[in-house]
């Protein structure tokens, strides 16, 4: 499934449009690591 997704994709490619800054995207993984036990954080 994922080879035919991507040949796909591959046929009409378009740019991947983010849709939060770095910051929001660094805050939640911040957020995240620090409810896993043993991450280190």
């Amino acid at each position: 499934d994922i080879r035919n997704w991507i040949a796909a994709w591959n046929t009409d490619p378009k740019p991947y449009v983010w849709t939060k800054s770095a910051d929001e995207i660094l805050e939640r993984l911040a957020s995240y690591l620090n409810r896993i036990p043993d991450s280190g954080h």
